[in-house]
């Protein structure tokens, strides 16, 4: 059954009549600084976003079957049936942007030379759905057919989630190449130190761009594991002696963290630049934690991405490394350590060569259970990124609360923030 948010008028009208309700002047343009030395990206202004042309986006996770599908196992039309309602869903709230992941684990939710089907379609990895379909076409031709871009999510270097319920494929990376998979906690990880890693990963997101019709590359906050603990409290050190020692072997200076970021930075780097040589207009965008270091800006404490895993995502956004960046800033306004504006206005300040600056916002804290946000807190915070010169744009973490319009959070959208249609920003 659809949601009652979908209704078939919206869908179905043409995406040049819905932003003919869009009456506000066109938004105002900061200029922007000059090109960072270095930088292979050319300048470009940071548009200040208006309400009708934004980016509004929304992350649909896959990954325990979050999002989508509903639970594992289900039948091909059920699993269709429910990704259109979603879609359905999003497109009468007047989202422009899809964040679909594909790949969460090494597996893939579409047919692949390269990586064993998902488990959370059929419930067991390796085994394709019944009967045979593709998950990812049929996301992007429906999406599209609604006037949403699709983003094609993925996760570079997880292997094996803590959430699995079926045992690695045959052709898993953990199967067929050991070698390079650590066990860490409860997670099986791809070691970001070996070079068959970087290059099997950028191979498996290539073969993703070169054969289908996506809008964007999206990599998550996960690149080397947040910190796991022992039972007496202390931190596990990440199994990566190896290749380090390999790597210090063959004449490198740098230490073991330093080694870590450049690992990481080499790449991020990689990717921007191989899938622009497939497919330029492909948008390559990554949601870091959202705090970069602690102190940045003065007022904020908590994790250091940075040091804990070796993300520098300010290099990223400094070098022109993404299209877009954003930065999961999933604290509330009034929370001063971890001040939602502050830290918005400190990423817009690091964007020096004008890329894209689309913050997550937490819709998954509205409605949760004893603690959970006003819908109007979200509402908000949309409201401080049109105000926040370099800001074009936002996603929101999850699909499944609007679907479910967790403590009324789609109602709040669509007749407040979302109440008219966005055109995207321009590229």
């Amino acid at each position: 059954m659809r949601s009652s948010l979908a209704t078939a008028a919206l869908v179905a009208a043409p995406v040049a009549a819905l932003f003919a309700a869009c009456v506000a002047g066109p938004p105002a343009v900061v200029p922007g600084p000059e090109l960072e030395p270095g930088s292979s990206r050319s300048p470009r202004p940071a548009a200040r976003a208006d309400s009708c042309r934004e980016l509004r986006g929304v992350w649909v996770a896959t990954v325990g079957n979050l999002d989508w599908p509903s639970a594992p196992g289900l039948s091909a039309t059920r699993q269709q049936e429910e990704l259109v309602t979603l879609l359905d869903t999003l497109a009468a709230l007047n989202a422009n942007a899809v964040i679909f992941q594909v790949r969460a684990a090494a597996d893939a939710l579409y047919p692949s030379a390269l990586e064993p089907w998902s488990e959370v379609l059929s419930g067991t990895q390796g085994v394709p759905p019944e009967p045979l379909w593709d998950p990812l076409a049929f996301a992007i031709e429906s999406a599209h057919a609604r006037g949403l871009e699709l983003h094609a999510w993925f996760n570079p270097y997880r292997a094996r989630p803590a959430t699995s319920i079926s045992p690695a494929a045959a052709d898993h990376i953990s199967r067929r190449r050991p070698d390079l998979v650590k066990a860490y906690g409860k997670q099986l990880w791809m070691d970001p130190g070996e070079e068959d890693v970087a290059a099997h990963s950028l191979a498996v997101i290539l073969d993703v761009v070169k054969r289908y019709d996506v809008d964007g590359i999206h990599l998550d906050d996960y690149f080397y594991p947040y910190p796991e603990k022992d039972a007496t409290g202390n931190v596990v050190e990440f199994p990566d002696e190896p290749s380090f020692a390999t790597y210090v072997a063959s004449g490198g200076a740098l230490g073991r963290e330093d080694w870590r970021r450049w690992n990481v930075n080499k790449f991020v780097k990689r990717l921007h630049d191989e899938v622009k040589a497939v497919k330029k207009d492909v948008r390559v965008g990554i949601s870091p934690f959202g705090i970069w270091r602690p102190g940045r800006p003065a007022q904020v404490k908590g994790f250091d991405a940075y040091e804990e895993i070796s993300a520098d995502a300010r290099t990223w956004l400094q070098r022109g490394w993404v299209d877009y960046l954003a930065p999961q800033l999933y604290w509330p306004i009034d929370q001063r350590e971890q001040s939602f504006p502050a830290l918005l206005a400190w990423w817009a300040g690091q964007n020096t060569v004008g890329s894209f600056l689309w913050p997550g916002l937490a819709a998954f804290h509205v409605g949760e259970d004893g603690r959970g946000w006003p819908a109007g807190e979200i509402a908000e915070q949309i409201r401080r990124t049109r105000a926040q010169p370099g800001v074009t744009g936002h996603i929101l973490f999850s699909a499944r609360a609007l679907l479910e319009n967790r403590g009324g959070i789609a109602t709040e959208l669509r007749k407040d923030v979302w109440a008219e249609p966005a055109e995207l920003p321009e590229r």
